[in-house]
């Protein structure tokens, strides 16, 4: 299987997101990734329900939406309402875990959780068969345009090791600071989606520098 790749549209041209909506619709894109921040589990704001109906109202790939908030279990029937196919939540985040995966699948949309650079691949030992996706922050959540963290490569190797051996079918995801220079090296180490955002929107032709990290 190919890599897949999810752009994030928190680094589109929001006066302009259907257009870039249908551009990713055009593109070889498998996902469109929609990052969700409260200003509270990180220190930015994003945007929240209405411009996630928004988009989906305009797209045809589905959308990885991504809980960057505090108590993310408000929340799970309003997203899967305005359009989630994948609901990831922050390990750091939630108290009861495996309540919050299962009550993901129960919506009906696929179960992820994500990873802060400072957490361990070893606190999901106990539900990683659970799991459809790891999301593995590979820099500090809250900002796009973040340089990439070395020490990823190693921490996709270990989570690798974890999934392999425990019979999960999660994915393993990427999410920050992708380019045409680590991507490969994600790949390589066992990554199966990347989430680029600058890379992709700042590029003066996305749908083709999606194409190349789909090429990987």
């Amino acid at each position: 299987m190919s890599v897949q790749i999810a752009p994030s549209i928190l680094a589109a041209d929001f006066a302009n997101i259907q257009r870039e909506v249908e551009m990713l619709n055009a593109s070889q894109a498998d996902y469109i990734h929609v990052d969700i921040m409260d200003g509270m589990f990180v220190p930015n704001i994003s945007f929240g329900l209405p411009v996630t109906e928004a988009i989906h109202r305009h797209a045809t790939k589905p959308l990885d939406v991504h809980l960057m908030i505090v108590d993310p279990d408000r929340y799970l029937e309003a997203f899967t309402n305005a359009g989630a196919a994948v609901i990831s939540v922050h390990l750091e985040a939630c108290t009861h875990l495996h309540r919050t995966v299962q009550a993901i699948k129960a919506l009906g949309c696929k179960a992820g959780v994500a990873l802060n650079p400072h957490t361990s691949v070893s606190l999901l030992e106990d539900i990683i068969e659970d799991l459809d996706l790891v999301c593995l922050m590979s820099v500090n959540p809250g900002f796009g345009g973040q340089k990439f963290i070395p020490r990823t490569f190693d921490k996709v190797r270990k989570l690798k090791s974890l999934i392999d051996n425990s019979g999960s079918k999660s994915l393993i995801e990427i999410d920050g600071g992708v380019n045409q220079q680590n991507a490969p090296l994600l790949v390589e180490a066992g990554a199966d989606v990347l989430v680029a955002g600058n890379f992709v929107f700042s590029s003066s032709n996305p749908i083709g520098t999606i194409q190349d990290l789909k090429l990987l």
